[in-house]
């Protein structure tokens, strides 16, 4: 099976691709996995490291061709604060509790998670369900990032939402960059393709 060795940042490529990948927030941390595109293109990915893919890059084949990875809608919930500073304020809380967060121009996302909903609403925000690509912060989930970011290379397998025992990932020297701060200009809106699931992966958790 061909691999895929390499990976190409967003906006760092023109070139047409191959085939394309549909990958969700935990999907897109992997070392080495079975992959199979949305056209058929069967392939493994196989990096040196973990890398936190974003939607918008591209893995590069051993023959040069490219794979462009997209970021599939999930389940998540939109936080709306009062003012930027109530923003803020709930963000805070977030980070503590060392949720990965999407920080928007007026709004935080995370995944669905009942507990967290609950003391989100507490704090007088409000809560929006929506289905949309996740594109967190970087920080203690992102080393070995094709954007720079400090991931941890074993992050994000077997979360189970809603149970804060498992965010106990040594976060070491990277828990600052978790703490989501006043990034209101951050509108992450990456890998907003309109394509089609058809992905299917047989992980292998290196």
């Amino acid at each position: 099976m061909i691999r895929a060795t390499q990976v190409k940042p967003q906006h760092r490529w023109t070139e047409t691709p191959a085939d394309t990948v549909v990958l969700d927030f935990d999907d897109r941390h992997r070392r080495r996995t079975a992959m199979t595109g949305t056209r058929g293109l069967a392939f493994l990915l196989d990096l040196e490291k973990a890398v936190a893919l974003r939607g918008g890059d591209a893995l590069v084949l051993e023959d040069g061709r490219l794979i462009e990875v997209v970021a599939a809608a999930e389940p998540l919930v939109e936080i709306k604060g009062s003012d930027p500073h109530h923003l803020i304020r709930v963000a805070w809380h977030l980070g503590n509790r060392h949720l990965p967060t999407q920080i928007m121009a007026k709004a935080l996302r995370i995944r669905r998670d009942h507990v967290i909903e609950t003391m989100v609403k507490g704090l007088g925000a409000r809560v929006i369900e929506i289905e949309a690509p996740f594109d967190p912060e970087g920080g203690a989930y992102a080393e070995g990032s094709a954007h720079g970011h400090a991931r941890e290379d074993h992050a994000h397998h077997g979360h189970a939402h809603g149970n804060h025992a498992h965010h106990d990932h040594a976060h070491g020297d990277h828990d600052h960059d978790h703490h989501a701060h006043d990034h209101d200009d951050h509108d992450h809106e990456h890998g907003h393709h309109e394509h089609h699931h058809g992905h299917s992966h047989a992980h292998d958790h290196d």
